[in-house]
């Protein structure tokens, strides 16, 4: 059966058939785990074959840690308070709330299972430890736009400032949630003061 054929009756291709792929693929994650993710289940799942999956992702893992991407970055919408500090504060509150999520159950499950894949598990520890750079670029961007902050805190470096100390308390206090006081410590003492303070470079 060609690739046309079993994306009938919509005969899905490019975007939208891969868009399919990786739904099914993190449906089926967070269902069995990757331990029970296979190529068949996913193509029943989105309606095409084996062979379209293939011929995008050379296994399952490759597969798992694409969905997991895709997972990772839906997740975590950029709110849109009007005011930096809610903005910040609401992040990292929906952030701390994810180390029992499901989402957090597909990761551990992932760097537990792909261990002889060296390349994808150093994807998934960058996705791991990056905090969404992309949400916090938005989120700081816009106040950089209402003049919250200068133009030179917009480095991907300084703007996950915030989730990297949040990530420092569940690792070094062995935590699983941190107090909502701790988050509010890092932004008001820490992260806001480390925004407004940059200037321009010499």
């Amino acid at each position: 059966m060609s690739e046309e054929a079993a994306a009938k009756p919509g005969r899905r291709r490019g975007a939208e058939l891969e868009s399919a792929i990786l739904r099914a693929a993190q449906e089926e994650l967070a269902e069995s785990g990757y331990a029970g993710l296979t190529m068949d289940r996913v193509a029943r799942r989105a309606g095409t074959n084996k062979n379209a999956i293939y011929r995008r992702w050379p296994n399952r893992a490759a597969l798992a840690v694409a969905a997991y991407r895709r997972l990772a970055t839906d997740r975590l919408p950029p709110p849109d308070t009007g005011e930096l500090r809610e903005d910040v504060l609401t992040l990292l509150r929906g952030i701390n709330r994810g180390p029992s999520s499901p989402q957090a159950e597909i990761l551990r499950g992932l760097l537990a299972g792909i261990g002889d894949e060296p390349e994808l598990l150093a994807q998934l520890h960058e996705l791991a430890a990056e905090g969404g750079a992309g949400v916090w670029l938005t989120v700081v961007g816009r106040a950089v736009a209402r003049g919250e902050a200068p133009p030179e805190a917009l480095h991907p470096r300084v703007v996950t400032v915030a989730v990297a100390l949040l990530r420092n308390e569940y690792v070094t206090r062995g935590l699983s949630t941190v107090p909502d006081g701790v988050l509010v410590e890092i932004v008001d003492e820490v992260y806001l003061p480390l925004l407004r303070g940059r200037a321009p470079a010499r």
